[in-house]
């Protein structure tokens, strides 16, 4: 504003007529306005100037004078320094040197030169080190001649300076002889003994110059020259005996001395120093060091090097002090389990990497010169990885045994209080769900044998201290009744919504951000690692846990139970689990922009280039989706590695596990897994149709950016490449190493992306027992419908047949053939397979005879469906040949023959086939590519909805609906193979299992040991066994009783996923090369089996009624009415039971299971049309086109006579 007397607030307007510039900085030194004519601004910026220089000239003389004062204060130190130097050489007589064995004459003359000499010493002089040293000597010696001497208080202040002096001395990079260490040494552990409550106070200091000392030893010095009892005596001289002060004695020891390396090899032996500790103390200590709250945080100051010695020198010492009291008590303490569990967490990674960089065999160490055989492994980000000390990898590995690991319980409450239900959780289980946790990430190679110890261990100590030991309780039952009484627990089982905030990360975990509410935090990390916990061991034990076993779970168990079934939960905690893992799993994935809070501005991108480096960004600029990268990866309960996409997938394959026992032997109730509540119903279907041509246009535009492409890699290519090290391709290698790191961030950034814009398909992926099966069948329908849409522009063949004749874009040739009856499958392979996507448009047949002779048809849909049925009828129909491509079980259920590659490969070593050459190579790509395309057979049945009366194996249709899941941990929730999986591949295997985890002896009789034979058949006669390690040194490794469940695991893993991988492999990506398997993954095994087969409820003759068409004489004209012979054909298979209608219904359309979503989505549609009059003329069929050729018949009796004769003996089929 600028008032003026006018009233108007408007400014004046400055007119400049002098041309002369206005700017009052122009004539500054620097302006980049030339200077001009002195002006008004200039005057100004001048006299600012000039107060500038007479302020300077004001402070000149005071700076001046303390300059002087200052020198005259360091001149008048130095003159005194040299002064009290020159005296002190004086009363020592320091030019002649007098002996260093002469003591002192008396008290008085001892302190007089300790006053003195603290006065002037300096530890950078060489000098004054000498003067030191020499004083030190005499000054031990006249100890020992004045034994009542130096105990009085006039003392303390000149001996506390004589030890901070020697103490930095010490801590310089000066080179000390060996007799000034070693009287150095002395004298601080008498000065410790002398004042020890003074010079706790310094025990940062003193323990610093002992690790200087001892790093030097390791360094510089041979370890003989130094006598490693004085440092043994000087280490422990500060914490012996206790005094008020020794705690902070002991922080110091814990953060300066505990982190040197080698202490081992320096000192000689660690008994003398075990021995010598009060491990209690040293606990404590620690455990305040390592607090978040601690000025002196371990985590900040110390590198993870010096962190990983602590740890190792930690385990040490307990080990050795507490090693007989553990085989007493039965388990380690809880503090114990504090420390061990922040140390391991916070070096998981190191550990992980670090620890077995040596155990593995190096790989074609003959491609390498001697001279590189010991280089240290690289990263795939190219970092090198150096191998752990051999004692920080020993001790660490005492962490993961079994009776550590199963102790862990030993010590813990048998009932959890009932003061701490729901609103706080029991610390000591959280202490000890917090360690375990940190195991599993640091050692992911033993995680399987850590859950099957933690798992076999048990609690048996009473609340009540004071009573006797209680009854056993097992671990997966104390961490249940631990995690259902938190608060997370109890919150989210009621609401899902609750979920969000139980998840959201604070802001304390976000870079830049204040610390807020960390006591909070920290109580919910408590629970949720007691959750934790519990996850993954139930997870673990419903691998090796039977139906029965499961289903007879009860609150009070007997000794005469095995363990397993003792372990096993009560329905109604399973029930309110499924509940807790139900609301849980919904929220993280429904709700994860929420659930990333902070962040979730950020998200909000218009396109998808702009998170993976698309057009308009550089490659240096290629950013990741902020909800999914940084708040995915961010660890849950503060545990290393547990991240928010590991604890989703993990509930999520746990969620299924649970849902597929329900899915086996009905235990909840048939509506419990429907969240429909949640989700708007009228609206869900052409909601979730919308997310799949989002998802669709969103990976097309991706592909559609060059500067984004994705260049495939073959995996075993770049596998082979990975191992071996060939010379002069190392550079080669790490620029591929760092692609193949990018390409894994992309596509993990790209994956997660698409979950967060397609919430409702990442719930039927991976949970979609959420929704009813027939509203997933109309989706399923839908997809189909969408996809042809997409790519024909149309869903009739003949349209897509006459755009195409027209158009002359496609070659119509290569969806032709004609196939021979006798080998329709040979046939078909060969013309069909290089059609690959292809097959998804309409095809064409004829039949010929082997005569060349075209069979009579016109195919209208129902010689293609013809086609298909008999494709797959002798596909599988040929379980009994020498290479069957599936075998049955004992209930008839099909399954890929798992050793049908290793009979292919016998049969080429029979014929003298070298192994890895072409021609081996190709014979094995071609079995492989016959399981291909009969996955694509089974998927245009599934695309053009035709059934196939063909049954699956239950656990081979479980990994169709599992591999096209999207969980974030692929491992987690993909497929897991667990034991009752086994028992429909093979019985007696199961039972034998069965015998072998129950039985209450030795296992050891058996002589088992961790491998495994496969006999394969290399002709109709004989037969080759092949045996092959299931772990590392398996043939050497006995199955022992407690390590038979993990045993149990790797057989069933062996049977059921690794033997059969490469035909399962093939026959799912030929599956999904048609049908996205994302698709398939919306339904459970017997869903599956319905959507391939129909389904298995009751013929309902009224649907079949009213979705009939007729023809000939039987086709309804415009009275709207039925023949009578078509009426008496309705009212006799009415009157049928649901046997005989399955009869007549496989009859017509060979297959007697009715359309999931009824007959109305039978193509083509079942139809009647009349044969003739003659009454003795049986009915046939053209099971091609669904019709059935009924003659016109006046009985009723006759016609159910003719019909099932001709159902029942299977005659009548020809080719309309």
């Amino acid at each position: 504003m600028f008032p003026s007397f006018t009233g108007s607030a408007r400014p004046r307007r400055q007119v400049n007529l002098s041309g002369r510039n206005s700017n009052p900085f122009a004539a500054l030194p620097g302006s980049r306005t030339p200077s001009n004519a002195q002006t008004t601004q200039n005057a100004l910026a001048q006299a600012q100037q000039e107060r500038i220089l007479r302020q300077q000239e004001r402070e000149r003389p005071p700076a001046a004078t303390r300059i002087q004062k200052t020198w005259r204060g360091h001149k008048g130190r130095r003159d005194a320094r040299i002064h009290w130097r020159q005296e002190w050489d004086t009363r020592e007589a320091w030019g002649r040197r007098v002996s260093l064995d002469t003591p002192y004459v008396s008290e008085a003359e001892c302190l007089d030169q300790l006053r003195l000499l603290v006065q002037f010493v300096s530890p950078r002089i060489e000098d004054d080190i000498s003067r030191l040293h020499h004083f030190a000597h005499r000054y031990l010696l006249s100890t020992q001649t004045l034994p009542s001497a130096c105990q009085a208080d006039i003392w303390i202040y000149p001996l506390l300076r004589l030890a901070k002096t020697i103490m930095a001395t010490m801590r310089t990079k000066r080179r000390l002889s060996r007799d000034v260490v070693n009287d150095f040494l002395k004298l601080l552990r008498t000065l410790a003994s002398a004042i020890p409550r003074q010079l706790s106070s310094y025990s940062y200091d003193y323990y610093g110059a002992l690790a200087e000392v001892a790093l030097g030893l390791w360094l510089h010095v041979k370890a003989s020259t130094i006598d490693p009892k004085l440092l043994d005596a000087a280490v422990l001289a500060l914490i012996q005996p206790p005094t008020p002060r020794t705690s902070y004695a002991y922080e110091g020891f814990a953060h300066e001395f505990l982190i040197t390396p080698n202490l081992p090899t320096v000192l000689g032996s660690f008994d003398a120093l075990a021995s010598g500790l009060d491990y209690e103390s040293l606990a404590t200590a620690l455990d305040g060091l390592l607090s978040p709250q601690s000025h002196q945080n371990l985590f900040q100051v110390r590198s993870r090097d010096e962190l990983l010695w602590l740890l190792a020198y930690f385990v040490c010492f307990r080990r050795e002090a507490y090693g007989k009291q553990d085989r007493k008590s039965g388990g380690p303490d809880v503090q114990y389990v504090k420390i061990i569990s922040r140390l391991v967490s916070f070096l998981a990674d190191d550990i992980g990497t670090r620890i077995d960089v040596f155990e593995e065999p190096r790989k074609s160490a003959k491609l390498l010169p001697v001279d590189e055989l010991d280089k240290p492994r690289r990263r795939d980000d190219d970092r090198l990885i150096e191998p752990l000390p051999s004692f920080i990898r020993s001790e660490i590995l005492t962490l993961v045994n079994q009776d550590n690991v199963s102790g862990l319980l030993a010590n813990m409450e048998t009932k959890i209080p009932r003061s701490d239900s729901i609103t706080e959780t029991s610390k000591e289980a959280s202490f000890l769900a917090s360690y375990a946790l940190t195991l599993l990430r640091a050692f992911p190679k033993k995680g399987d044998e850590i859950r099957m110890w933690l798992y076999l261990g048990s609690t048996s100590r009473h609340s009540d201290r004071l009573s006797q030991q209680g009854p056993r309780l097992p671990a997966i039952k104390y961490f249940y009744q631990a995690a259902s009484r938190t608060k997370i627990y109890e919150r989210i089982r009621k609401d899902p919504q609750e979920a969000v905030s139980m998840l959201r990360p604070d802001k304390a975990q976000i870079p830049s951000k204040v610390p807020v509410q960390l006591e909070e935090t920290e109580a919910r990390d408590q629970q949720w690692r007691v959750i934790l916990i519990f996850l993954e061991l139930y997870t673990f034990v419903l691998k090796v846990m039977d139906d029965e076993e499961f289903l007879s779970g009860s609150l009070t168990s007997t000794v005469n139970q095995t363990w397993t079934r003792q372990s096993a939960l009560p329905l109604d905690q399973v029930k309110d689990l499924t509940l807790f893992l139900k609301n849980l799993a919904f929220s993280m994935y429904w709700n994860v922009s929420d659930i990333a809070g902070i962040e979730a501005t950020e998200a909000k991108k218009t396109s998808l280039a702009e998170y993976f480096g698309g057009s308009g960004v550089t490659q240096e600029d290629d950013r990741e989706d902020p909800v999914s990268v940084k708040v995915e990866e961010m660890a849950v309960a503060g545990v290393s590695g547990m991240t928010l996409a590991y604890v989703k997938g993990m509930v999520t394959g746990l969620l299924r596990m649970v849902y597929e026992r329900d899915s086996r032997r009905k235990f909840l109730p048939s509506d419990h897994w429907l969240m429909t509540k949640y989700f708007e119903m009228d609206r869900f279907i052409p909601s979730v149709v919308s997310e799949e041509e989002h998802k669709h246009q969103i990976q097309e535009s991706y592909e559609a950016d060059p500067n984004s492409q994705d260049i495939e890699v073959d995996e075993d290519e770049e596998d082979s490449v990975r191992d071996y090290n060939l010379i002069g391709t190392q550079r080669a290698q790490q620029v591929r190493n760092l692609e193949r790191l990018k390409r894994q961030q992309r596509k993990t950034s790209r994956r997660k992306f698409l979950q967060s814009v397609t919430p409702r398909l990442e719930i039927l992926q991976n949970m979609p027992f959420f929704i009813p099966f027939a509203t997933r069948v109309q989706i399923f329908r839908e997809f189909v419908v969408l996809d042809q849409m997409r790519r024909r522009g149309t869903v009739d063949p003949d349209e897509w047949r006459y755009v195409m004749m027209n158009s002359g874009m496609e070659n119509l040739s290569k969806h032709r053939a004609k196939v021979r009856r006798e080998s329709i499958f040979d046939d078909a392979y060969a013309r069909f397979y290089d059609l690959g996507e292809g097959l998804k448009e309409p095809i064409q047949i004829s039949f010929v005879d082997k005569f060349d002779t075209v069979e009579e048809g016109i195919d209208g849909g129902g010689v293609t469906k013809e086609f298909l049925t008999s494709v797959t009828t002798e596909a599988f129909g040929a379980i009994n040949g020498l290479e069957a491509l599936f075998i049955e079980n004992d209930q008839h259920l099909l399954y890929p023959n798992p050793s049908l590659v290793e009979e292919r490969k016998a049969s080429l070593q029979a014929a003298l086939i070298r192994e890895g050459t072409v021609e081996w190579n190709e014979n094995i790509r071609d079995l492989l590519r016959r399981y291909e395309f009969l996955g694509r057979i089974i998927g245009k049945c599934l695309y053009e909805g035709i059934l196939v009366d063909i049954h699956f194996a239950p656990f081979f249709l479980l990994k169709w609906a599992l591999t096209g899941g999207s969980g974030s941990a692929t491992k987690e929730s993909g497929y897991r193979a667990n034991l009752n999986d086994l028992r429909d591949l093979d019985e007696g295997l199961y039972q034998g299992l069965l015998q072998l985890k129950n039985y209450p002896g030795d296992v050891e009789d058996f002589s088992l040991n961790f491998a495994v034979t496969d006999t394969i058949r290399t002709s109709h006669t004989e037969t080759k066994s092949i045996t092959r390690e299931l772990c590392s040194k398996g043939a050497t490794t006995s199955v022992t009783n407690q390590n038979r469940l993990v045993y149990i695991s790797y057989i069933t893993r062996h049977r059921l996923q690794a033997q059969p991988a490469l035909q399962t492999s093939a026959f799912l990506r030929g599956l999904g090369t048609i049908i996205s398997l994302s698709w398939l993954s919306m339904f459970n095994q017997s869903e599956l089996q319905t959507l391939v087969g129909g389904a298995s409820s009751e013929i309902s003759v009224s649907d079949l009624r009213a979705n009939t068409q007729y023809g000939g004489v039987y086709a309804i004209g415009d009275d709207g009415l039925e023949h009578s012979s078509v009426q008496m054909f309705w009212k006799v298979m009415q009157s049928m039971d649901d046997t005989d209608r399955k009869k007549v219904l496989k009859f017509v359309t060979s297959t007697p299971r009715a359309p999931l979503l009824g007959f109305g989505n039978l193509n083509p549609r079942f139809s009647i049309r009349d044969s003739g009059s003659d009454q003795t003329r049986l009915p046939t069929t053209s099971t091609c086109v669904n019709l059935l050729k009924l003659p016109v018949y006046r009985d009723e009796k006759v016609l159910r006579e003719r019909l099932l004769y001709s159902v029942n003996s299977g005659a009548g089929f020809n080719l309309s």
